[in-house]
Protein backbone atom coordinates (compact mmCIF):
# COMPACT_ATOMS: atom_id res chain seq x y z
CA UNK A 1 0.00 0.00 0.00
CA UNK A 2 2.52 1.89 0.64
CA UNK A 3 4.83 2.06 -2.62
CA UNK A 4 1.48 2.72 -4.49
CA UNK A 5 0.87 5.60 -2.75
CA UNK A 6 4.03 7.16 -3.39
CA UNK A 7 5.52 7.11 -7.25
CA UNK A 8 8.65 8.28 -7.01
CA UNK A 9 9.18 11.32 -9.99
CA UNK A 10 11.80 10.21 -12.65
CA UNK A 11 12.77 7.35 -11.23
CA UNK A 12 14.36 4.82 -14.39
CA UNK A 13 16.35 8.27 -15.04
CA UNK A 14 17.67 8.82 -11.67
CA UNK A 15 18.87 4.99 -11.70
CA UNK A 16 20.23 5.24 -15.20
CA UNK A 17 22.25 8.68 -14.20
CA UNK A 18 23.70 7.09 -10.92
CA UNK A 19 24.44 3.54 -12.14
CA UNK A 20 28.12 4.38 -13.50
CA UNK A 21 28.96 5.61 -9.86
CA UNK A 22 27.54 2.60 -8.21
CA UNK A 23 27.19 -0.37 -9.83
CA UNK A 24 29.25 -3.33 -9.34
CA UNK A 25 31.44 -2.45 -6.37
CA UNK A 26 31.05 -1.34 -3.00
CA UNK A 27 29.61 2.25 -3.22
CA UNK A 28 27.92 4.66 -0.25
CA UNK A 29 24.72 6.88 -1.97
CA UNK A 30 23.42 9.60 0.27
CA UNK A 31 19.50 10.25 -0.45
CA UNK A 32 19.24 13.83 1.18
CA UNK A 33 15.43 13.87 0.96
CA UNK A 34 14.52 10.19 1.88
CA UNK A 35 10.75 10.92 2.07
CA UNK A 36 9.02 7.63 1.72
CA UNK A 37 11.92 6.04 0.18
CA UNK A 38 10.89 5.11 -3.09
CA UNK A 39 14.26 6.50 -4.79
CA UNK A 40 15.95 4.56 -2.34
CA UNK A 41 14.47 1.11 -2.36
CA UNK A 42 14.80 1.40 -5.92
CA UNK A 43 18.29 1.88 -5.87
CA UNK A 44 19.17 -0.72 -3.30
CA UNK A 45 17.41 -3.04 -5.54
CA UNK A 46 19.58 -2.57 -8.11
CA UNK A 47 22.38 -2.20 -6.71
CA UNK A 48 23.22 -5.53 -3.93
CA UNK A 49 26.48 -3.68 -2.82
CA UNK A 50 25.31 -0.56 -2.21
CA UNK A 51 25.17 1.37 1.23
CA UNK A 52 22.56 4.26 1.77
CA UNK A 53 22.33 6.71 4.14
CA UNK A 54 19.09 8.51 4.30
CA UNK A 55 18.55 12.27 5.81
CA UNK A 56 15.17 13.56 6.44
CA UNK A 57 13.82 16.41 8.58
CA UNK A 58 10.78 15.15 8.90
CA UNK A 59 10.12 12.24 11.63
CA UNK A 60 7.30 10.63 10.38
CA UNK A 61 8.91 10.21 6.70
CA UNK A 62 11.92 8.54 8.48
CA UNK A 63 9.27 6.54 10.29
CA UNK A 64 7.88 5.65 6.61
CA UNK A 65 10.60 5.04 5.04
CA UNK A 66 12.12 2.68 7.46
CA UNK A 67 9.42 0.65 7.12
CA UNK A 68 9.52 0.18 3.28
CA UNK A 69 13.71 0.38 3.30
CA UNK A 70 13.59 -2.39 5.98
CA UNK A 71 14.21 -5.33 3.79
CA UNK A 72 17.43 -3.82 3.01
CA UNK A 73 18.73 -4.91 6.13
CA UNK A 74 21.93 -3.26 7.36
CA UNK A 75 22.32 -1.35 3.97
CA UNK A 76 20.61 1.66 4.86
CA UNK A 77 21.18 4.22 7.62
CA UNK A 78 18.37 6.51 8.16
CA UNK A 79 19.92 10.07 10.12
CA UNK A 80 17.56 13.07 11.09
CA UNK A 81 18.69 16.16 10.04
CA UNK A 82 18.48 18.77 7.38
CA UNK A 83 20.38 18.57 3.82
CA UNK A 84 22.77 21.02 4.58
CA UNK A 85 24.29 18.99 7.44
CA UNK A 86 25.39 16.60 4.93
CA UNK A 87 29.11 16.97 5.45
CA UNK A 88 28.40 16.60 9.63
CA UNK A 89 26.44 13.41 8.85
CA UNK A 90 29.65 11.45 6.82
CA UNK A 91 32.38 13.40 9.16
CA UNK A 92 30.14 11.04 12.24
CA UNK A 93 30.41 8.28 9.98
CA UNK A 94 34.02 8.36 9.52
CA UNK A 95 33.67 8.93 5.43
CA UNK A 96 35.39 11.53 3.61
CA UNK A 97 33.72 11.15 0.69
CA UNK A 98 30.78 9.50 -0.95
CA UNK A 99 29.73 7.96 -5.02
CA UNK A 100 26.51 9.94 -5.18
CA UNK A 101 24.05 12.31 -3.22
CA UNK A 102 20.38 12.50 -4.18
CA UNK A 103 18.11 15.66 -3.79
CA UNK A 104 14.20 15.18 -4.56
CA UNK A 105 12.94 18.74 -2.88
CA UNK A 106 9.67 20.15 -1.92
CA UNK A 107 7.25 19.22 -0.24
CA UNK A 108 6.23 15.27 -0.20
CA UNK A 109 3.02 13.35 -0.73
CA UNK A 110 3.15 12.62 2.00
CA UNK A 111 3.32 15.78 3.68
CA UNK A 112 0.68 17.15 1.18
CA UNK A 113 -1.67 14.20 2.20
CA UNK A 114 -1.36 15.01 5.61
CA UNK A 115 -4.29 17.58 6.48
CA UNK A 116 -2.53 17.96 9.85
CA UNK A 117 0.49 19.59 8.75
CA UNK A 118 -0.96 22.73 7.28
CA UNK A 119 0.56 22.10 3.58
CA UNK A 120 -2.01 21.40 1.41
CA UNK A 121 -4.61 25.01 0.62
CA UNK A 122 -7.18 22.38 -0.62
CA UNK A 123 -7.95 21.53 2.87
CA UNK A 124 -8.68 23.42 5.91
CA UNK A 125 -6.16 22.63 9.02
CA UNK A 126 -3.76 24.52 11.36
CA UNK A 127 -1.61 27.10 10.02
CA UNK A 128 1.77 24.77 10.42
CA UNK A 129 4.14 23.60 7.26
CA UNK A 130 7.39 22.72 9.00
CA UNK A 131 8.91 19.61 7.55
CA UNK A 132 10.24 18.97 11.04
CA UNK A 133 7.22 19.74 13.07
CA UNK A 134 9.31 19.37 16.33
CA UNK A 135 10.85 22.50 15.81
CA UNK A 136 10.77 26.42 14.62
CA UNK A 137 7.83 28.73 13.56
CA UNK A 138 4.95 27.91 12.55
CA UNK A 139 2.89 29.23 9.38
CA UNK A 140 0.81 30.51 11.59
CA UNK A 141 3.56 32.48 13.18
CA UNK A 142 4.98 34.03 10.15
CA UNK A 143 1.60 35.59 9.17
CA UNK A 144 0.79 36.91 12.94
CA UNK A 145 4.39 37.87 13.90
CA UNK A 146 6.45 39.30 10.81
CA UNK A 147 6.55 43.09 10.51
CA UNK A 148 4.41 44.06 7.02
CA UNK A 149 7.16 44.94 4.99
CA UNK A 150 9.15 41.41 5.84
CA UNK A 151 5.67 39.95 4.89
CA UNK A 152 5.84 41.71 1.76
CA UNK A 153 9.43 40.55 0.72
CA UNK A 154 8.80 36.57 1.58
CA UNK A 155 5.86 36.81 -0.41
CA UNK A 156 7.32 38.56 -2.91
CA UNK A 157 10.83 36.48 -3.13
CA UNK A 158 9.37 33.07 -2.30
CA UNK A 159 5.98 32.99 -3.95
CA UNK A 160 6.60 35.90 -7.12
CA UNK A 161 3.21 37.04 -5.51
CA UNK A 162 2.67 40.35 -7.84
CA UNK A 163 0.08 41.32 -4.87
CA UNK A 164 1.98 41.01 -2.16
CA UNK A 165 1.11 44.19 -1.01
CA UNK A 166 -2.07 44.17 -1.46
CA UNK A 167 -2.44 40.54 0.32
CA UNK A 168 0.12 42.02 3.42
CA UNK A 169 -2.71 45.23 3.62
CA UNK A 170 -5.64 42.58 4.15
CA UNK A 171 -3.40 40.09 6.55
CA UNK A 172 -2.58 42.54 8.90
CA UNK A 173 -5.52 44.19 9.13
CA UNK A 174 -7.02 40.84 9.80
CA UNK A 175 -4.69 39.62 12.37
CA UNK A 176 -4.74 42.97 14.51
CA UNK A 177 -8.47 41.57 15.32
CA UNK A 178 -7.54 37.39 15.51
CA UNK A 179 -4.57 36.05 15.00
CA UNK A 180 -4.04 33.36 12.15
CA UNK A 181 -5.05 29.54 12.83
CA UNK A 182 -5.99 28.12 10.28
CA UNK A 183 -6.11 27.65 6.81
CA UNK A 184 -9.36 28.40 5.37
CA UNK A 185 -9.43 31.36 6.55
CA UNK A 186 -6.38 32.73 5.05
CA UNK A 187 -7.71 30.88 1.67
CA UNK A 188 -10.49 33.20 1.91
CA UNK A 189 -8.50 36.07 2.59
CA UNK A 190 -6.44 35.33 -0.49
CA UNK A 191 -9.63 34.76 -2.66
CA UNK A 192 -10.85 38.43 -1.63
CA UNK A 193 -7.46 39.99 -2.16
CA UNK A 194 -6.24 38.52 -5.20
CA UNK A 195 -8.28 40.55 -8.46
CA UNK A 196 -10.67 38.31 -10.21
CA UNK A 197 -9.02 38.55 -13.66
CA UNK A 198 -5.69 37.20 -12.02
CA UNK A 199 -8.12 34.40 -10.74
CA UNK A 200 -9.21 33.34 -13.61
CA UNK A 201 -5.75 33.22 -15.60
CA UNK A 202 -3.43 32.41 -12.93
CA UNK A 203 -4.35 29.13 -11.14
CA UNK A 204 -5.61 29.18 -7.73
CA UNK A 205 -5.33 32.32 -5.70
CA UNK A 206 -3.46 30.47 -2.61
CA UNK A 207 -1.03 28.41 -4.18
CA UNK A 208 1.96 31.48 -4.26
CA UNK A 209 1.55 33.11 -0.75
CA UNK A 210 1.39 29.02 0.26
CA UNK A 211 4.51 28.52 -1.53
CA UNK A 212 5.81 31.14 -0.16
CA UNK A 213 4.99 30.48 4.08
CA UNK A 214 6.31 27.42 3.27
CA UNK A 215 9.86 28.18 1.73
CA UNK A 216 9.69 30.59 4.55
CA UNK A 217 9.41 28.15 7.48
CA UNK A 218 11.40 25.65 6.44
CA UNK A 219 14.50 27.74 5.44
CA UNK A 220 14.59 26.25 1.77
CA UNK A 221 16.37 28.10 -0.38
CA UNK A 222 19.41 29.28 2.38
CA UNK A 223 19.39 25.74 3.19
CA UNK A 224 20.19 24.34 -0.31
CA UNK A 225 22.21 27.19 -1.46
CA UNK A 226 24.32 25.66 1.47
CA UNK A 227 23.45 22.26 0.33
CA UNK A 228 24.74 21.56 -3.02
CA UNK A 229 28.36 22.90 -2.88
CA UNK A 230 28.63 21.01 0.54
CA UNK A 231 27.40 17.95 -1.49
CA UNK A 232 29.56 18.12 -4.60
CA UNK A 233 32.75 18.73 -2.42
CA UNK A 234 31.35 15.27 -0.47
CA UNK A 235 31.42 13.22 -4.39
CA UNK A 236 34.56 11.44 -4.80
CA UNK A 237 35.75 11.90 -8.01
CA UNK A 238 33.82 10.01 -10.24
CA UNK A 239 30.77 10.98 -7.97
CA UNK A 240 27.13 12.17 -9.20
CA UNK A 241 24.94 14.33 -7.95
CA UNK A 242 21.07 14.29 -8.97
CA UNK A 243 18.63 17.01 -7.95
CA UNK A 244 14.82 17.06 -8.75
CA UNK A 245 13.49 20.54 -8.02
CA UNK A 246 9.84 21.21 -8.27
CA UNK A 247 9.59 25.37 -8.47
CA UNK A 248 12.22 27.89 -10.65
CA UNK A 249 13.51 28.97 -7.68
CA UNK A 250 14.96 25.78 -6.13
CA UNK A 251 15.74 25.16 -9.92
CA UNK A 252 17.53 28.43 -10.54
CA UNK A 253 19.54 28.00 -7.12
CA UNK A 254 21.20 24.29 -8.08
CA UNK A 255 21.66 25.61 -12.04
CA UNK A 256 23.98 28.05 -10.86
CA UNK A 257 25.43 26.16 -8.52
CA UNK A 258 26.02 23.52 -11.35
CA UNK A 259 27.18 26.19 -13.84
CA UNK A 260 29.79 27.57 -11.07
CA UNK A 261 31.34 24.45 -10.88
CA UNK A 262 31.88 23.53 -14.00
CA UNK A 263 33.52 26.42 -15.09
CA UNK A 264 37.17 26.93 -15.93
CA UNK A 265 39.11 29.04 -13.31
CA UNK A 266 42.14 29.62 -15.99
CA UNK A 267 42.04 33.54 -16.80
CA UNK A 268 40.62 33.59 -20.61
CA UNK A 269 43.28 34.09 -23.43
CA UNK A 270 45.97 31.32 -21.47
CA UNK A 271 46.62 28.65 -24.22
CA UNK A 272 46.45 25.62 -21.52
CA UNK A 273 44.55 24.74 -18.50
CA UNK A 274 46.30 26.07 -15.17
CA UNK A 275 46.96 22.93 -12.78
CA UNK A 276 43.89 23.08 -10.43
CA UNK A 277 41.68 25.43 -12.05
CA UNK A 278 40.06 23.18 -14.39
CA UNK A 279 36.12 22.19 -13.78
CA UNK A 280 35.05 20.38 -10.42
CA UNK A 281 31.77 19.07 -12.22
CA UNK A 282 30.87 17.53 -15.80
CA UNK A 283 27.53 18.35 -16.38
CA UNK A 284 25.18 15.05 -17.39
CA UNK A 285 22.10 16.87 -18.27
CA UNK A 286 21.78 19.54 -20.95
CA UNK A 287 19.65 22.03 -19.55
CA UNK A 288 16.90 20.84 -16.85
CA UNK A 289 15.26 17.27 -17.78
CA UNK A 290 11.22 17.27 -17.59
CA UNK A 291 8.89 13.98 -17.19
CA UNK A 292 6.93 12.79 -20.42
CA UNK A 293 3.50 13.28 -20.70
CA UNK A 294 2.87 9.15 -19.76
CA UNK A 295 4.56 9.62 -16.63
CA UNK A 296 2.91 13.29 -15.79
CA UNK A 297 -0.34 11.27 -16.82
CA UNK A 298 0.10 8.25 -14.28
CA UNK A 299 1.88 10.36 -11.50
CA UNK A 300 0.74 14.37 -11.94
CA UNK A 301 3.37 15.38 -9.44
CA UNK A 302 6.06 14.77 -12.26
CA UNK A 303 4.66 17.85 -13.67
CA UNK A 304 6.61 20.52 -12.58
CA UNK A 305 9.89 18.13 -11.81
CA UNK A 306 13.10 19.88 -13.49
CA UNK A 307 16.28 17.16 -13.28
CA UNK A 308 19.62 18.15 -13.26
CA UNK A 309 22.71 15.84 -12.56
CA UNK A 310 26.73 16.31 -12.33
CA UNK A 311 29.53 14.61 -12.18
CA UNK A 312 32.72 14.98 -10.35
CA UNK A 313 35.86 14.97 -12.62
CA UNK A 314 37.97 16.81 -9.98
CA UNK A 315 39.11 17.67 -6.42
CA UNK A 316 38.41 21.07 -5.22
CA UNK A 317 41.63 23.39 -5.69
CA UNK A 318 43.45 23.47 -1.97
Amino acid sequence: MMAAEHVPVLLGRVLELFAPAVAGRPAVLVDATVGLGGHSDALLSAHPRLRLIALDRDPQALERSAERLAHHGDRVELVHAVYDRIPEVLADRHLSTVDGVLFDLGVSSMQLDRTDRGFAYARDAPLDMRMDPTTGPTAADVLNTYPPAELVRVLRDYGEERFAQRIVKAVVAQREREPFSRSDRLVRLLYDAVPAASRRTGGHPAKRTFQALRIEVNSELPVLREAIPAAVKALSVGGRIVVESYQSLEDRIVKQAFVELAKSRTPPGLPVELPGHGPELKLLTRGAEKAGENEIEHNPRAASVRLRAAQRIREAAV
